[in-house]
């Protein structure tokens, strides 16, 4: 039968190839007919290979076959939050038993032991002053504990390495102009990128701007970071996204609060290392020198620990909060360029913070070694505006969350 002049096939022809589809004809005597492929080897084979199903093998421009991302999602052992903190824990707690045993090296257990009582007298207004930041911010406890021990122990850890490994290489090839060059440049590279590791690794999820309902859901691990409950029916977010269809031209106070918040809890850890570790050594010598001096019959005074007492002044009252503005200043422009819907800003904000974070640190090393008068001057110029600046700051996020109270974001 022939199809009619327009191409479309006839309407008897269509029934009875329905009807051949629906009641197969009957195999002849001693015929087996060809066995059908099972449904439940098809459905396993469409959810491992969903590009394999359809397709003959020798077919041009066959695709080979991958794995679904859900299988590998789901083989991914640290996806699961309880192992993946586990872990973390774990190794924080690998790098605090190391950087312990490095400390003590350089300082002695007597010195170990001072260094860590004196450091810890300005840490509590250090963490004070940000938990009065994190008012606006609102960082999870969880995060700021991570914060604070990853400063302390990882990244103290890879800079002492990091920065033993850079001075004896330029010591070796430039002298004591290497020396120069690796407490003025090397040494704030290192310790900023060791410090700011960890506002990547937490403020990262940040970039996500999908909303998180039934359609498109949020993956577990994003939920339990970057999520808390609100009710029943949805949890509410931490971070708000920017809603559907357009993106958030500025970033929101809360975020630029939350990355100041988040590099100033790592880098008040750090600093409380570092304290450790200079004023260590500076009650060591301060010691060793007492100990000379009786043995030379000289009578003892307080005045023999001066090394210890200039350092505490220097580290522990002039400048608590030099580390944690290096760090924030690095935090805030992280955020800029996750949050920001602007081009230009979220492509100089985190470049911006990290060189910024890293001048002024370099500034503050190098103003170590212009005598007294010229750390004064650095110190007046250069580090108390930049302080006051990001009190500014401070108390400018603070009143933008007093006019918008309501929200979650």
């Amino acid at each position: 039968m022939s199809s009619p002049p327009s191409g479309k096939a006839s309407p008897s022809l269509l029934v009875g190839a329905a009807a051949m589809a629906a009641d197969p004809p009957p195999s002849p005597t001693g015929a087996r007919p060809f066995p059908e492929p099972r449904a439940r080897r098809s459905g396993r084979l469409s959810r491992l290979y969903p590009s394999a199903v359809g397709r003959i093998p020798g077919q041009r421009g066959a695709r080979v076959a991958r794995v679904a991302p859900s299988v590998v999602r789901r083989l991914w052992p640290l996806r699961r939050p309880a192992l993946s903190s586990a872990v973390a824990a774990l190794a924080l707690a690998g790098s605090g038993v190391l950087i312990l045993h490095l400390v003590q090296r350089q300082t002695g257990t007597a010195g170990l032991l001072v260094g860590l009582g004196l450091a810890l007298l300005p840490l509590p207004f250090v963490l004070g002053s940000l938990a009065w930041l994190n008012q606006t911010a609102r960082v999870p406890l969880r995060h700021s504990l991570f914060c604070l021990a990853w400063g302390a122990c990882a990244a103290t850890t890879v800079a002492i390495m990091a920065n033993g490994w850079a001075s004896d290489f330029l010591i070796a090839h430039r002298g004591a102009r290497g020396e120069t060059w690796g407490s003025e440049f090397a040494t704030p590279l290192i310790e900023e990128v060791a410090k700011g590791s960890a506002l990547l690794m937490l403020l990262l999820p940040l970039r996500r701007r999908h909303r998180c309902d039934a359609e498109r859901p949020c993956g577990r691990l994003r939920r339990v970071l970057w999520h808390r409950q609100g009710g029943p029916e949805r949890p509410v977010a931490l971070f708000r996204p920017a809603p559907a269809g357009r993106q958030r031209a500025r970033s929101r106070p809360r975020t630029l609060a939350a990355g100041a918040v988040l590099g100033g809890v790592t880098a008040s850890g750090f600093a409380f290392t570092e304290n450790a570790l200079y004023l260590g050594r500076a009650f060591t010598a301060d010691r060793q020198a007492r100990l000379d001096a009786i043995g030379l019959g000289r009578t003892p005074s307080l005045r023999d620990f001066d090394g210890t007492v200039h350092t505490f002044v220097l580290r522990a009252l002039l400048s608590p909060f030099a580390h944690p503005l290096f760090t924030a200043l690095a935090g805030i422009g992280l955020a800029v360029t996750l949050t920001t819907g602007r081009r230009w800003a979220a492509r100089l904000g985190a470049p911006a913070g990290l060189l910024l974070a890293m001048g002024l640190h370099g500034a503050w090393n190098a103003a170590a070694g212009l005598g007294t008068d010229g750390f004064l001057l650095v110190y007046g110029l250069v580090m108390v505006p930049c302080f006051a600046a990001l009190v500014c700051f401070a108390v400018w996020a603070q009143t933008r969350r007093t006019r918008q109270p309501t929200g979650p974001g």
